[in-house]
């Protein structure tokens, strides 16, 4: 019996530790699977938040890649929510131009007063961040979802607000509230405070690009010679840069406001319907353009059409229009012009023709006897009329050929006082005539030899001595000076400048290398410093005195001067004094 009982109590005490080591590892088991079943739980929560967060973010990047709209990142964030947390309503709050906006969505019914609650910490939350104080009379609410049941009386239990902050200035705020007590984690907050502020900050980069080229485009517009202007479908002014405000006498610093729309149609008045053709072209999309329009002393052509934007789901959406005032005064001015050179050159060369012709007539009716004295003196009339049609039509085919750019210099070593001498051998009897003196100057340190096509300098040098000759009084001088020119050095001192006051000075030789300088001076009547402004210039001959009639021409020989100094790299210019001379010179680069 003893033996038994002890037998029992040994198998007894041995089943003991057996039992506690099975009860023990029952419970490390029990806790480790539910652990691992928290763990998993959590890893399984964290997994939603990740997959919410990254398809979030996904869409977003797709959609605020091309929008600058924050309510618009606000409704995707809103839109997307229930997947993630719960929530009895959601709603944002952001600034608009001219009034803010709350949008708020109930996912179960609510009170009028949960709404009021929520709408009051909305703005709360937004006046502390913005330091702003917002009238509740200038907000604009919209209200979705679920239907609002006053008879309900929960009220607000957990609220978190996040900022959406766009260029470092806070641009809105999202809400998610709920009628449970201390329902949202930290977790949640901090998965909504990351997507926010990825939205931000690819919003802000967004900005800075469009800011960078709205920059670029309002430069450019400002600097604009043609006006422009842009109003939206209310007509306010969006844009109006200086030109535009200049053609409508628009003052900014004497009115001391910014330019209206009524601006415009009080200036344009009966002289274009502006109003009328911006509401035509906003209604039926079609682009206007006007014949010629005078305002004041400029003429305009204006074109009208509308600004569209290419909405995502298809259709564009009108934002406005824009009109432009393109100045075509000079055009009409330059066709004016034009008219009056063609009308010239007709009469430059009907007179001649008109001579000969009769000439002709005259020696066919056989009233002159042949090699008789008047024969030979209508003969050299004829010769003188032909070479005078063909020096004009050699100038007209010259300076087509300097506009079309294919004027053609062929350089060669030239002795530049032969050159000199030979045309002042040629003008001799001209300036005789006159009873001018007519001569030459070759400094000291001019070259012997430089290199320059000699018929184009002819050509200059003709034009030069010609016209000095033709505007100096009887009595007068004319002289040719020859000298090299050296950037920075004083002219040669050995220039026969005595008799004449008016000679190029070296700040009026502007050209930076050693150079030839040929210099025709005279005691002429000078020209004036408005005069002085056409000299050079296509179509524009100076007029210097009222009685000048004989000394009318095409106006072409200085334009074609200018091209073939500038055709050898060189300048051409004029110094002159009105009733004292003037002097004309050009340079040649050695």
């Amino acid at each position: 019996m003893n033996t038994a009982l002890f037998s029992s109590a040994m198998i007894f005490n041995f089943l003991i530790p057996i039992f506690l080591l099975l009860v023990i590892l029952v419970f490390y088991f029990y806790y480790s699977l539910k652990k691992r079943e928290k763990e998993t739980t959590k890893e399984r929560e964290e997994s939603t938040r990740r997959l919410y967060e990254l398809t979030i973010l996904k869409e977003l990047g797709e959609r605020v890649g091309y929008s600058l709209n924050v309510e618009e990142i606000l409704q995707i964030i809103t839109g997307s929510l229930k997947q993630f947390i719960d929530y009895t309503a959601v709603g944002y709050i952001v600034i608009n131009p001219e009034k803010i906006k709350i949008n708020t969505h109930i996912e179960k019914s609510v009170s009028r007063s949960f709404l009021s609650e929520m709408k009051d910490r909305m703005i709360a939350s937004l006046s502390a961040l913005t330091d702003k104080s917002f009238d509740s009379s200038a907000i604009d609410e919209v209200v979705s979802g679920a239907i609002v049941v006053d008879e309900i009386k929960q009220n607000i239990g957990s609220l978190f607000n996040i900022p959406l902050v766009i260029g470092g200035a806070v641009a809105g705020v999202l809400t998610v509230a709920h009628i449970d007590v201390g329902l949202y984690k930290e977790e949640d907050m901090t998965i909504l405070y990351k997507i926010t502020g990825r939205a931000s900050e690819a919003v802000s980069r967004l900005e800075e690009v469009v800011e960078m080229e709205k920059g670029k485009l309002n430069a450019m517009v400002l600097s604009m010679e043609d006006g422009v202007l842009m109003v939206d479908t209310e007509y306010r002014v969006v844009v109006a840069n200086p030109a535009i405000k200049k053609i409508i006498k628009f003052n900014l610093l004497a009115d001391g406001k910014d330019v209206n729309f009524f601006d415009f149609v009080n200036a344009l008045g009966g002289k274009f319907d502006i109003h009328g053709k911006l509401e035509e072209v906003i209604k039926k999309k079609n682009p206007y353009y006007s014949e010629r329009i005078n305002i004041d002393d400029s003429f305009f052509e204006i074109g009208v059409c509308s600004v569209s934007h290419s909405m995502l789901k298809g259709g564009d959406q009108i934002l406005g229009a824009v009109v432009v005032f393109h100045d075509i005064t000079k055009d009409i001015e330059l066709e004016r012009v034009r008219e009056e050179f063609t009308s010239m050159i007709v009469h430059e060369l009907r007179s001649p023709l008109d001579g000969i012709k009769k000439i002709i007539e005259l020696m066919i009716s056989g009233s002159i006897l042949a090699n008789s004295d008047k024969f030979k003196e209508y003969l050299n009339m004829a010769h003188q009329s032909s070479a005078s049609m063909l020096e004009l039509i050699n100038d007209i085919l010259d300076f087509s050929k300097l506009q079309a750019g294919k004027f053609e210099v062929n350089k060669e070593k030239v002795d530049i006082k032969e050159i000199v001498e030979n045309k002042i051998s040629f003008y001799k009897i001209s300036a005789d005539a006159k009873n001018l003196s007519l001569q030459s100057f070759f400094s000291n340190n001019s070259p012997q030899f430089s290199e320059f096509d000699p018929q184009a300098v002819k050509q200059i040098l003709n034009n030069f001595i010609s016209n000095a000759i033709k505007f100096t009084s009887r009595g007068g001088s004319v002289l040719l000076s020859v000298f090299t020119y050296k950037p920075g050095e004083p002219l040669p001192t050995d220039l026969a400048r005595d008799k004449f006051i008016v000679f190029p000075e070296t700040a009026d030789i502007k050209i930076n290398v050693p150079a030839l300088c040929v210099a025709v001076s005279d005691t002429g009547i000078g020209i004036s410093k408005t005069n002085l402004e056409n000299l050079f210039h296509t179509y524009k001959q100076v007029r210097l005195n009222s009685s000048d009639d004989q000394n009318k021409g095409t106006g072409l020989g200085l334009v074609i001067a200018k091209g073939i100094v500038e055709a050898h790299g060189g300048k051409i210019g004029v110094v002159s004094k009105e009733g004292i001379g003037s002097s004309f010179f050009f340079t040649i680069p050695l």
